[in-house]
């Protein structure tokens, strides 16, 4: 109980929140050419400095590791830092993180990451923790917006890596032939066919209200099907409904012609894909498309692809299909092994359901620990809570960056 008599001793006994206060403000003061403005940096600079040393000398052990600790996380989110460290016993040595919806939201952040978040990212950095970046974006709009943030010495530094397009492929800056991973090199010709086929028919082929109500998003080896209207809307809503059902019988119909079996109009996607996902078997019922067969119905060559193939629903969002054998999981392992982390414990942070795949094997292999935003996926959000609880604001990912950055600091005071 020692750690925690000293952790409740140092939000008590100082100013921990006039703190923040001056370290917030040194930290993200914008570049001005004021004397009067730099006079008021350099007086909350002494003053900062002043209550930080006030921390090292009433802590002679822990007071470097406290200072900063409470000059970034408050006390809730030190004490559920120390609550993780008392939980798993080691610090975090690589974070795992999602783009839209996790560290910037269109709800509160103008679909900018914060500066805030820009900031503590470079503290992981600098504390040598490496950062997977994981999305569902391209390489190229991932690299922009990351050198915009965090600068180009720090994204070519060696210890960031992207891993894009949901596992499409992994780029770490600094790594020689390891570079450039393009992990789909290695699919089987039946997938490849399968995906242009879908492809190159998912918008010539679809109704009226979809070619108007929707656009097409993804890659070779991923259809997403995204609503033109305001997420989360009624519109989108119904839209995306139709637009999964549409997309489980087109892929219905393009992997019978893959497999070389008849086409069936019982319904042979819908039937696998509803067992396989509540959500899916909801939206049929709700759209009164129930599949006219069982699951166990379908034949074993349509089976032995649907296995390979993942279709996902995200409510008033998007209907999504993709190659199961293409996903954040192994683009996370690749990315891991080319920076050299060979015994992860990660914080994986995201919102769908393929940040989900990446939370589950953290926690099946012991790697990591998961947070997600309170507007998350319910699966998602089931898998956090049953977990750690970490569930953070919409666009505040900045909270749970620093009750990590805390536990960090608690492990280190150890």
């Amino acid at each position: 109980m020692e750690r925690y008599d000293l952790l409740y001793r140092l939000y008590e006994e100082f100013d921990t929140e006039q703190l923040r206060t001056y370290q917030e403000f040194v930290d993200l003061f914008p570049p001005v050419d004021s004397p009067v403005a730099l006079e008021h940096w350099q007086t909350a600079s002494e003053e900062l400095d002043a209550l930080k040393a006030e921390i090292r000398s009433a802590f002679p052990r822990t007071g470097d590791a406290f200072a900063t600790l409470a000059s970034l996380a408050t006390r809730d989110q030190a004490f559920t830092g120390l609550d993780l460290y008392s939980t798993y016993g080691r610090r975090v040595n690589v974070l795992v993180l999602d783009v839209d919806e996790t560290l910037r939201s269109a709800g509160r952040t103008d679909n900018e990451i914060p500066r805030d978040t820009l900031h503590l990212l470079t503290r992981f950095h600098e504390a040598g923790v490496p950062i997977v970046i994981c999305t569902g974006q391209t390489l190229e709009n991932v690299k922009g917006f990351l050198i915009q943030g965090l600068g180009n010495e720090l994204v070519h530094s060696g210890t960031v890596s992207v891993v894009y397009e949901a596992g499409t492929g992994v780029f770490t800056p600094g790594h020689g032939a390891e570079t450039k991973q393009l992990l789909y090199e290695d699919l089987d010709p039946d997938i490849g066919t399968t995906f242009r086929t879908l492809r190159s028919r998912v918008l010539s082929e679809a109704p009226d209200s979809l070619r108007r109500g929707c656009h097409l998003q993804g890659n070779e080896f991923n259809v997403t099907l995204k609503p033109n209207f305001e997420t989360g809307s009624d519109e989108a809503h119904a839209v995306v409904e139709e637009a999964l059902v549409y997309l489980l019988d087109l892929l219905d119909d393009v992997v019978g012609g893959v497999a070389g079996v008849d086409p069936d109009a019982s319904g042979r996607a819908r039937a696998y894909y509803a067992a396989e996902d509540p959500e899916i078997r909801g939206v049929l019922a709700a759209r009164d498309a129930d599949p006219a067969v069982d699951a166990a119905a379908v034949p074993p060559a349509i089976t032995a692809l649907f296995e390979r193939i993942d279709v996902a629903y995200y409510e008033a969002d998007a209907a999504e299909v993709g190659s199961r054998e293409l996903n954040k999981v192994l683009g996370v392992e690749a990315a891991l092994a080319v920076l050299g982390v060979d015994d992860p414990f990660a914080l994986v942070m995201g919102d769908s359901k393929s940040d989900l795949r990446v939370m589950e094997w953290a926690t099946d292999n012991d790697a990591g620990i998961a947070a997600a935003p309170a507007h998350a996926s319910p699966d998602v959000l089931d898998h956090v809570r049953a977990t750690d609880d970490l569930v953070f604001a919409r666009g505040d990912s900045g909270e749970m960056l620093r009750t990590i950055y805390a536990l960090n600091r608690l492990a280190d005071a150890d």
